[in-house]
């Protein structure tokens, strides 16, 4: 079956062809809803919300634009709705101003542990370093798509990257100390 042929077997409720639009997009979908998530569980739950969301709104799509593209924008949102229902997304004065110094230095790292120390960013800093960095939003939109201000992006951003630079560092430190031994 085409994929305009699917999307329009969806749009009328065929519970197959909404089977078969899980299988194909269901492994993107997820590295998307794990890279927004604290863990491999989290991620599953998001995932399947934003499924129900997807076939839900999948009316909505008129066929412009890459339909994975929708099906991303409406994951990504899927989930932020989430977060914000549960009011993960405190907010943080924009008097708070965080100056962060730290020397520049390269640490080898790899993916899987890059993956788990975002994950284990408070959600409000790793939802804004995903939007930023990972998937390459304006603090404008960023504020827009989690109801902040710029200026709480821009300090939530800077705290998220310090968290992940001290991480890293105590990283590298312990595994200096473990080949030494």
């Amino acid at each position: 079956m085409n994929l305009d042929t699917l999307i329009a077997s969806c749009k009328k409720g065929d519970r197959k062809a909404q089977e078969q639009l899980y299988r194909t997009y269901a492994g993107t979908l997820f590295g998307l809803c794990l890279k927004y998530s604290r863990n491999h569980t989290e991620a599953e739950d998001n995932l399947h919300d934003s499924f129900m969301t997807i076939y839900d709104k999948i009316g909505q799509y008129k066929s412009k634009g890459s339909f994975e593209g929708w099906m991303k924008r409406v994951t990504i949102n899927t989930v932020l709705q989430k977060y914000r229902k549960q009011e993960y997304l405190s907010l943080i004065s924009e008097n708070h101003k965080e100056v962060v110094e730290v020397e520049e230095e390269k640490y080898e790292l790899n993916l899987q542990t890059l993956l788990k120390y975002i994950q284990e960013l408070p959600n409000k800093y790793r939802l804004t370093f995903n939007l930023y960095v990972l998937d390459g939003h304006t603090h404008k939109e960023i504020s827009e798509m989690l109801g902040t201000s710029e200026g709480t992006s821009k300090s939530n951003l800077a705290r998220a990257r310090s968290i992940l630079k001290e991480k890293i560092k105590k990283q590298h430190i312990h595994i200096a100390k473990t080949s030494k031994a």
